[in-house]
């Protein structure tokens, strides 16, 4: 072979190896039958994400037919559908670890099995294994609206539990979620919370044993608690905290003394809020004596007597109402309490 022809050749040969034709080909982004999708919700302090794909109805008899009684369907389309939990959660009774799982479900006509599968990586349910369940669960699917696209959503939450739906065609299937909350929050707050930056302060250790304290939750720990933020910083706060504390754990009788040695550290901030929080708790005469202690300590202010006013315009006593908020409106200097208070005295004027 003479020079000529080896050096065409061997360019031909590199020029077909960086052709087009030899190159990996890019998939062209296009719309899927069957759209990807997520869910996320926080209950109390757990969080559940929900990742799974929505098939359409598009006219097909489902139930029975494009989704076969009494065989495992992946809850979706495509993938595996994925439920993830960020704290322990209770299901059908028994605890699920903190985790992801693939989501499967075996429909029947009048019971569904839910399961959830240690495997959440697997395509669709065609790779499912019993053996690799961490949970089953029976429901009852129930009546609802026609839904055209398969879809994940949550209903009836509270601080420790919700539903979790999945609703598609006429029906959705519920699967009651339950987080004990409480536990939780005491755990982080003693395992992480206390051992980061707030475990140097008065501030954190009292928000620990405060949660405690109106939870009826972890009270021996919450007493240790309140002593480390008064050990750092004795307080009005803490104080109170410990004077609550003391009350429900059968100590009631060193409560008072406690309280009034709290009393005599109390800012005008202090007194309000805590003002505040009996006003809110419907405690309103509580709420009242204590804005009229901050009237007494805080002449020139302003706030204390906005505060009084609306404790006895709860109460239903319009006139002290007005009277107060009146002694409010000639003490305020801002532009906007001064209009909100102007407002206020002319409805109940109008009542």
């Amino acid at each position: 072979m003479n020079r000529r022809l080896a050096f065409l050749l061997s360019h031909t040969a590199l020029l077909l190896l960086c052709s087009p034709l030899s190159w990996p080909q890019a998939q062209l982004p296009s719309p899927q039958p069957s759209q990807e999708a997520s869910v996320s919700q926080t209950i109390g302090i757990s969080r559940v994400d929900v990742s799974y794909h929505r098939p359409g109805v598009k006219g097909r008899p489902v139930w029975g037919s494009l989704i076969p009684y009494g065989e495992v369907w992946r809850a979706g389309a495509n993938e595996n559908s994925a439920v993830y939990f960020s704290t322990p959660v209770t299901i059908g009774g028994r605890v699920l670890p903190a985790g992801t799982y693939g989501l499967h479900m075996i429909p029947t006509k009048d019971e569904w099995t839910v399961i959830f599968s240690k495997n959440a990586t697997s395509w669709g349910s065609y790779f499912y294994k019993e053996s690799e369940d961490a949970l089953r669960m029976r429901v009852r699917p129930q009546p609802a609206e026609f839904q055209e696209w398969l879809q994940y959503s949550f209903a009836d939450l509270t601080d420790s539990t919700g539903v979790l739906l999945l609703a598609w065609e006429k029906l959705r299937i519920p699967i009651p979620l339950k987080f004990d909350t409480h536990a939780l929050v005491v755990a982080n707050a003693r395992d992480n919370y206390l051992r980061g930056p707030a475990g140097f302060t008065w501030q954190g250790f009292n928000q620990a044993a405060l949660y405690c304290a109106r939870n009826d939750v972890e009270l021996g720990q919450a007493v240790a608690w309140v002593e480390q933020s008064i050990n750092l910083n004795e307080n009005f706060n803490n104080l109170w905290t410990k004077a609550t504390l003391l009350e429900k754990t059968g100590k009631s009788v060193e409560a008072p003394a406690l309280r009034e040695r709290a009393m005599k550290l109390a800012t005008e901030g202090d007194i309000n809020n805590l003002g505040y929080t009996y006003l809110n708790s419907n405690r309103i005469n509580e709420a009242i004596e204590l804005f009229e202690r901050n009237v007494k300590a805080h002449p020139d202010s302003w706030n204390v007597y906005d505060s009084l006013a609306e404790g006895l315009e709860k109460r239903g006593d319009k006139n002290g109402a007005i009277i107060n908020y009146e002694n409010a409106l000639k003490r305020v200097t801002d532009e906007g309490n001064k209009a909100r208070i102007q407002k206020t005295i002319a409805n109940l004027k109008g009542k």
